[in-house]
């Protein structure tokens, strides 16, 4: 698979309309079954949220639900990648869900930015940068949903890297848990290209896998994962597609991750 050379300085590649694709993730998880929620803004487009809980055994009472691992999913966080939103639509669709998991999703953080084609908000706020002091209404209305909501035994954060030269992964995994970062870089193999590059992003890589200090203080302007670390969860995993590869690529690339995760953890 050869790399487009679209992308100069910047993202030039597809754009989505946001609004017809978050339409079809909703429709779809009413289909399934899902619960949906607004989390309040005070702009539109809303910020939308669907919760799945697993249904008990049919034969056990519903009190085993309780011990189901909970896993929160995120896309759309930056305008410039629209893999991520067409990702979540294609999960919510297809509902090829391992059993046994309770999962929170928002399938677009950031869709202002996606009407105004760019990587930043209305006010050019890049809100992947704005988890530790939040300014942008986006993020402080997303940080109060989150604080709402359960601890987290995994968290998925979907993304594109228009530099990359394949597919990789961010882990952060403090208290050294079984790492899922292998199978999601093998399965995402089947897909695209993986960047095998000894560096990316300006820190050490080996085979698509960045493991990166997970101390709060290195990272003056949080990005999301940060907070999820941080607030909610022990296991955090962001997976960055390769923009300058064809897009039905990159969609199936973090496909393939979420469910290579998913499996592991549902076991």
């Amino acid at each position: 698979m050869q790399r487009l050379g679209k992308n100069i300085d910047g993202y030039f590649g597809e754009t989505i309309d946001i609004l017809a694709v978050l339409d079809d993730c909703a429709k779809a998880a009413r289909a399934h079954g899902w619960a949906s929620e607004e989390i309040p803004f005070p702009s539109k487009p809303s910020l939308l949220a669907f919760i799945r809980h697993a249904p008990p055994p049919s034969d056990r009472p519903p009190r085993v639900t309780a011990g189901h691992p909970r896993i929160y999913i995120s896309a759309g966080i930056h305008g410039d990648e629209p893999a991520g939103p067409l990702a979540v639509r294609q999960l919510l669709q297809q509902n090829r869900w391992p059993p046994g998991l309770d999962i929170w999703l928002c399938p677009c953080l950031n869709p202002t930015a996606f009407i105004l084609k760019r990587r930043e908000n209305a006010d050019g706020l890049d809100l992947n940068r704005e988890y530790l002091e939040p300014k942008a209404p986006e993020t402080v209305a997303h940080i109060a949903w989150l604080e709402r909501q359960p601890q987290f035994d995994l968290c998925l954060s979907l993304h594109e890297d228009w530099e990359s030269h394949g597919f990789y992964v961010y882990e952060l995994n403090p208290d050294q848990l079984p790492s899922l970062a292998e199978s999601i870089v093998k399965r995402a193999a089947e897909a695209c290209p993986i960047d095998r590059s000894d560096t990316i992003e300006g820190r050490p890589a080996q085979d698509g896998i960045i493991r990166p200090s997970v101390d709060p203080r290195s990272r003056p302007q949080w990005p999301e994962a940060f907070y999820l670390l941080t607030k909610k969860s022990r296991l955090s995993y962001t997976l960055e597609a390769p923009s300058d590869f064809p897009l039905p690529a990159r969609v199936t690339a973090l496909v393939n991750g979420v469910r290579a995760a998913l499996e592991a953890v549902a076991g």
